[in-house]
């Protein structure tokens, strides 16, 4: 008896240090910010956190990838952590893009968008979901998805090429979309457009920028990663036969001119993979960061010597044009070249304090600004 007992309070123990191992708090990397910053982890224990939205209440919502999961983090107390984890959605097809309006939280799986209403009231119980969009391609390849409501009320999304570098099969893929909160009145935007995952408007203008990610294998150098910005329907961004404005693929630019095409506003290192942007509106910052652009930079997977793993801010002109590029937030990749991280997503809190989500850690950093 004794020996079953004995048996018993081992596995209990076991049980017990199983889940005190697995509860623990991931340990911040040793991140280099300007001076008057701070950085810490907001949320941690959400695998693979990728897009941010936020409610009114500071309920904040966290895509994913592989992952097939939404989460929702709330700092109950205003001790700049989440104490309140909820886990809304799960064994979704990579449902990267996530938005919040009127109630409602919006998911951008691969081939739809997904609807929960009045989800702050039930965070511990979600809703079933309702089909907004369910006629995007179900190809996986650039298939994750940016999603956000933009100045006009519309949802804005991408559909990224299903390939390195190819042709398009349909006018769908490569392009920059929208449709009306309902799902009607669905439009292609532009075209030309590897791989957006990260867009912003521009405050005072309401020009929209967003991020392309450019096409690998022609070396470490090129093609420049792309930051560009759309003005009117049916503008082509030049992919596949010409890259960062004045690079023509060289297997499939053909009699094609770069100068047919629209070219980035600016250009990013190549492979550095830029997704998530943000002007920064906060008031916490100081004054220099006021309506500039905030991105993460997701950092190279093929290049020789990886580059990116670090958060920069692009700096724009007063006739709103960007004009220069510096570090931000740096040391997720250390001097060995071990990557201790990769920042995907920026929200501003009210507060003005700054989110930041890292797939590869499963947390979300706090980023805060004290004189």
């Amino acid at each position: 008896m004794k020996s079953l007992i004995y048996a018993g309070l081992g596995l209990l123990l076991a049980t017990a240090n199983a889940y005190a191992e697995n509860s623990q708090p991931s340990v911040l990397p040793p991140l280099h910010l300007p001076t008057g910053f701070s950085i810490a982890i907001y949320a941690d224990h959400v695998p693979n956190a990728r897009s941010l939205a936020i409610a009114e209440n500071g309920v904040v919502f966290i895509g994913t990838g592989a992952e097939g999961k939404v989460y929702a983090v709330h700092d109950d107390n205003n001790d700049g952590v989440a104490e309140q984890h909820y886990l809304l959605a799960e064994n979704l097809n990579m449902p990267n893009g996530v938005a919040y309006r009127d109630g409602s939280l919006y998911v951008a799986a691969i081939s739809r968008i997904l609807r929960y209403d009045d989800i702050l009231k039930h965070l511990s119980k979600p809703p079933q979901a309702a089909v907004v969009y369910d006629k995007f391609p179900a190809v996986k390849h650039h298939g994750w998805k940016y999603l956000r409501f933009g100045p006009d009320g519309k949802l804005y999304t991408a559909v990224g090429a299903p390939c390195n570098i190819c042709e398009s099969p349909e006018a769908i893929y490569a392009s920059l979309v929208r449709l009306n909160a309902d799902g009607s009145d669905f439009e292609i935007l532009a075209n030309g457009i590897r791989n957006t995952v990260g867009f912003d408007w521009q405050p005072g203008t309401n020009a929209l920028f967003f991020n392309d990610n450019g096409r690998d294998n022609l070396g470490d150098d090129v093609p420049p990663d792309e930051l560009n910005q759309w003005t009117a329907k049916g503008e082509h961004f030049g992919y596949p036969y010409c890259h960062a404005g004045d690079i023509p693929d060289p297997e499939l630019a053909g009699d094609k001119k770069c100068s047919e095409f629209k070219a980035p506003v600016w250009q990013y290192k190549a492979h550095i993979a830029p997704l998530g942007m943000r002007f920064y509106q906060g008031q916490q910052f100081p004054a220099s960061f006021q309506n500039q652009l905030l991105v993460a930079q997701h950092g190279s997977w093929n290049r020789s010597e990886p580059q990116g793993y670090r958060v920069v801010m692009v700096k724009f002109d007063k006739a709103g044009k960007p004009i220069a590029e510096e570090d931000f937030i740096t040391g997720w990749l250390n001097k060995a070249g071990e990557v201790l991280g990769r920042p995907v997503d920026i929200l501003t809190m009210p507060d003005g304090s700054v989110l930041i989500s890292d797939d590869k850690l499963g947390v979300v950093y706090r980023v805060t600004y004290k004189k």
